[in-house]
């Protein structure tokens, strides 16, 4: 008996800009790849399309630097305007260098720049000006919201996770991680469970949502590709309960702060 985890980008899907229906998208996208969803489904989207629909645009020339934002533009030769946009997101810098701000984001995980997005990003509606993207207010609200609609055209349950790009402490190279989860067991914990050989598992948790987001990821493409949605079908997951804040590791337990 084979298994497989299969991995499915939606092609063809529209640009999309401030409320357009992106379930709709998503729908339409599985009908082109001749795909009806199955229960157990996951589908994967970035976090940027989500933002678009959601409006989380922001136009730099309308952004005031506070005296905080540009002692870091300076510190780092960031556009301050930048730097302020970075600091509205964020609960504290934690580390600045030439060209790059880590930060606790204000949902709890550390990130470089809050999420706040330059690539692909183009005005909402056509009006001049240099924009960028903040990440999506509520991911793990977002990712239920659209799992119960796409649950209610489809009929079977799904999980639904929102991915990002994040860099990692001591490995080069971004990876995607969730964001936002719905009906996902996103932090699978494997304590007291036995291995192979009957010893009992005493530390072991899998971030699956992150494990299937990379996956989604390497599909999707970090460039001009073009595939925000990619439909996954095979995850084993035990359980639909769990959202994206399971995976934040709590700050006693921190050993890098």
């Amino acid at each position: 008996m084979s298994v497989q985890l299969v991995f499915t980008a939606l092609t063809g899907l529209p640009r999309i800009r401030p409320g357009d229906d992106l379930v709709e998208a998503i729908w339409l996208g599985l009908g082109r790849e001749g795909m009806q969803l199955q229960l157990g489904d996951v589908i994967v989207v970035t976090q940027k399309v989500v933002s678009k629909a959601e409006g989380r645009h922001v136009n730099l020339d309308t952004v005031k630097p506070s005296p905080r934002a540009l002692e870091l533009a300076a510190d780092t030769g960031k556009d301050a305007r930048l730097v302020e946009v970075i600091l509205q997101e964020s609960r504290g810098v934690l580390r600045t260098r030439p060209g790059s701000i880590i930060v606790e984001h204000r949902l709890g995980f550390v990130c470089a720049n809050a999420g706040v997005d330059h690539s692909n990003v183009e005005s909402p509606d056509g009006s001049p000006g240099e924009w960028v993207l903040r990440l999506p207010a509520d991911p793990d609200r977002s990712a239920a919201a659209l799992r119960q609609s796409l649950q209610a055209r489809s009929g079977v349950g799904l999980g639904l996770l929102i991915s990002d790009s994040h860099g990692r402490a001591w490995r080069l190279g971004t990876v995607g991680v969730a964001v936002g989860a719905a009906g996902f067991p996103a932090l699978l914990d494997c304590r007291g469970l036995p291995d192979l050989f009957g010893y009992t598992l005493q530390a072991t948790q899998v971030g699956l949502a992150d494990e299937v987001a990379a996956g989604a990821s390497a599909l999707m493409g970090q460039a001009a590709e073009g595939w925000p949605v990619v439909h996954v079908r095979g995850v084993r997951a035990r359980s639909e309960q769990g959202k994206a804040a399971d995976l934040i590791r709590p700050l006693e337990e921190d050993l890098f702060r």
